[in-house]
């Protein structure tokens, strides 16, 4: 369904006999003349709407209606007179029931009654009713169950969102939803999966986030098209081997349970892997098996103490999370990664350990501002990177004596670099420095600092001069300093350039 015309939202709800169409300038008049009268879309959402206006209702042609942030208390049985309606939005509103004359809106593809308060319970026989729905949205209605009957009649179902209620288990119905590409359950309380439930040929996505699994079903690989699996913040101890022949998996998020280093199957050509908040303890080498592939890896808060051998194979990351881990030393496998573009080792033991932290020939763009906390650090070697500023954070290194910035992109260096006194060698051509900064760069340390020294003098006096300047003109009554300078009169300034053009024609 393509969208041809969008009115802007209006107080008064007076539709126009030729509406605003997004384009209609542009249109010509044999095209406006066949819309005319034809409204296809209404955005009224978030307008503070008590109820649906009158003149909506009587829209014969509308197919797309939003009316989703309001105080709605109540759709009027003339809803049903809406006969070409693909699209409706009706959450966030104060719907206690939906009418039974909303089944009437046979064509209807996109219903979102979520986050409404339903005394009733959600309207199943209405529903049922709607047999060309494909995408559902039913979040935050205080659901414990899904009733069996929308999985038996509503056969064209491709999104089914059920986030926010409190689903204990589903229907074994729910194979019958042959078309589903996506089904949102996060955030509810289910502890097992149904019998049968990865007969669903055509899912791409699946949302389990926030639930109570201890475990997946054995037959999961035969879900032949997911591709996102997201099973973050449950009890799984384990996952199944049959995981790793899900082929096209490319996103896998098991953050937040209770996994251990034991892990022996990933899918194969996985892109994006979450196992942070996880007691690992060792790293699963099973990861390295996904070399070719893996581009994105988070092990926060994994209780690693070491990566392994293997940790180099994985030169497609370009980005690794090892924050909030006990690193003991850092991980030099780490420097075999020459795709890595962003690196967070926050708040681990590193600071206390780590002395040397080299990690040039890489693709990396920026440095954590955490940088400045690595206490212990004496060599810092960062060539060959893509590197843009360097963190003022890193002049609180005290003990660094080797600092490499050489072939970066760095235009300037932080203006207390200075404050490193222990600093020997400090590398920086082959970075487009502002002048006469990249001469003087060439020249080594000492000539840097004074550099940095002479500007900071200059500025200071300057700032001096700039106070002692004001104070001046104060006890001169003179004003503002803006003031010595009073603006021209623009009016003035026109009419002496006209009446000088006036001078020139006689």
């Amino acid at each position: 369904m393509s969208t041809v015309g969008r009115c802007n939202n209006q107080a008064e709800f007076n539709i126009p006999d030729v509406p605003c169409l997004l384009g209609a300038s542009e249109a010509g008049p044999d095209v406006v003349q066949l819309l005319k009268g034809h409204i296809l879309f209404q955005d009224l959402g978030g307008i503070n709407l008590h109820s649906i206006p009158p003149t909506i209702l009587r829209l014969q042609y509308l197919e797309e209606l939003h009316l989703e942030g309001n105080q709605i208390e109540e759709i009027p049985p003339e809803i049903g007179l809406l006969q070409r309606l693909r699209v409706l939005y009706l959450n966030n509103n104060k719907l206690g029931c939906i009418c039974d004359q909303l089944e009437n809106c046979q064509k209807l593809q996109s219903l979102d009654l979520s986050d409404n308060p339903l005394d009733c319970g959600i309207p199943t026989n209405t529903l049922c009713h709607l047999h060309a729905l494909q995408e559902l949205r039913l979040a935050n209605l205080n659901l414990v169950q899904l009733p069996a009957q929308i999985c038996k009649k509503l056969h064209h179902l491709r999104l089914l969102g059920l986030s926010g209620n409190r689903l204990t288990s589903l229907p074994w119905e729910i194979r019958n939803l042959t078309k589903l590409q996506q089904l949102h359950l996060d955030n509810n309380h289910l502890c097992s999966l149904p019998r049968g439930f990865c007969l669903l040929p055509k899912l791409e996505v699946l949302n389990l986030r926030q639930n109570l699994l201890h475990s997946l079903p054995d037959d999961i690989n035969s879900l032949k098209n997911l591709k996102h699996l997201y099973l973050s913040d449950n009890q799984l101890s384990d996952l199944p081997d049959s995981l790793g022949k899900c082929l096209n998996i490319c996103a896998l998020d098991v953050s937040g349970n209770r996994l251990h280093r034991n892990l022996t199957a990933f899918p194969a050509n996985l892109v994006e892997l979450a196992l942070s908040h996880n007691q690992l303890y060792a790293f699963p080498t099973a990861v390295c098996q996904l070399a070719d592939s893996l581009q994105l890896l988070y092990l926060k808060n994994t209780q690693l103490k070491k990566l392994s051998c293997c940790f180099s194979n994985l030169t497609n990351l370009h980005l690794l999370d090892l924050s909030e881990n006990p690193l003991r030393y850092f991980p030099m496998q780490i420097c075999d990664l020459v795709q890595l573009e962003m690196l967070s080792l926050d708040d681990s033991k590193l600071k206390e350990n780590l002395k040397e932290l080299h990690i040039e020939n890489n693709q990396i763009e920026h440095l954590p501002s955490t940088i400045g906390t690595l206490q212990n650090l004496t060599v810092l070697d960062c060539h060959e990177n893509r590197l843009l500023e360097i963190p003022d954070s890193i002049s609180d290194i005290h003990g660094l004596q080797k600092l490499l910035l050489n072939c970066n992109r760095i235009s300037f260096i932080p203006a207390n670099l200075d404050q490193l006194q222990k600093l020997e060698i400090l590398s920086l051509d082959r970075n487009p420095l502002e002048k006469p900064l990249d001469e003087i760069g060439l020249q080594g340390v000492s000539a840097v600092f004074q550099y940095l020294q002479m500007k900071r003098t200059q500025h200071l006096n300057a700032t001096k001069m700039q106070a002692w300047w004001r104070g001046l003109m104060v006890r001169k009554e003179l004003g503002p300093f803006q003031n010595l300078f009073p603006k021209k009169d623009k009016k003035g300034k026109k009419d002496k350039k006209k009446n000088a053009n006036k001078g020139k024609k006689k």
